[in-house]
C-alpha cells in the first residue's frame, strides 16, 4: 500500500469526523439540537453544510485512492491524490471562514473546481488500470 494513498484517506477522515465533531460542538453551544437556520452567515449553516459535501465526496474520494494507492501508482497518480485531498481542505475553508456563504469566494470556486478535475483525473486512471490489466 502506497504511504501517500493511507495518509490522503485519513486526510478526508479527518475532515469529515473533525466537521462533524465541529457541528455537535456548535449545537451543543448554540442550543440547537436538530436543524439549523437557513442564514448563509451564520456558523451552524456553515459547518452543516461544509460537512454534508465533506460526506458526499471524501468516502468515495477515499476509497478511489486506496484503491489506487494498492496498485503501485505512476506518480502523477500520486500528487493528484495530494491535491484532491488539499483541495477537498480548500473548499471547507471557502464554506467556512468567509462572512457568508452568500456571496461567491475564491476558495469554494477554486476546491470545487479543483475537485471535479482531480477527482475524475482519479477516475481516468481506475479505467487506465482496469484496462491494462
Amino acid at each position: 500500500m502506497n504511504t501517500v494513498s493511507v495518509v490522503c484517506a485519513a486526510a478526508l477522515g479527518f475532515l469529515l469526523f473533525g466537521l462533524g465533531l465541529a457541528v455537535s460542538a456548535v449545537r451543543g453551544t448554540s442550543q440547537t439540537f436538530i436543524g439549523h437556520d437557513a442564514d448563509p452567515a451564520g456558523q451552524l449553516h456553515k459547518l452543516v453544510r461544509a460537512h454534508a459535501n465533506t460526506a458526499e465526496y471524501a468516502p468515495y474520494l477515499a476509497v478511489i485512492i486506496l484503491y489506487l494507492g494498492a496498485h503501485n501508482p505512476a506518480p502523477w497518480v500520486v500528487w493528484d491524490m495530494i491535491a484532491v485531498t488539499v483541495l477537498r481542505y480548500v473548499f471547507v475553508a471557502g464554506m467556512v471562514l468567509p462572512a457568508t456563504m452568500a456571496r461567491p469566494n475564491p476558495l469554494r470556486f477554486i476546491g470545487a473546481a479543483g475537485t471535479y478535475f482531480t477527482g475524475l483525473a482519479l477516475c481516468v486512471a481506475l479505467v487506465q488500470g482496469a484496462l491494462a490489466g
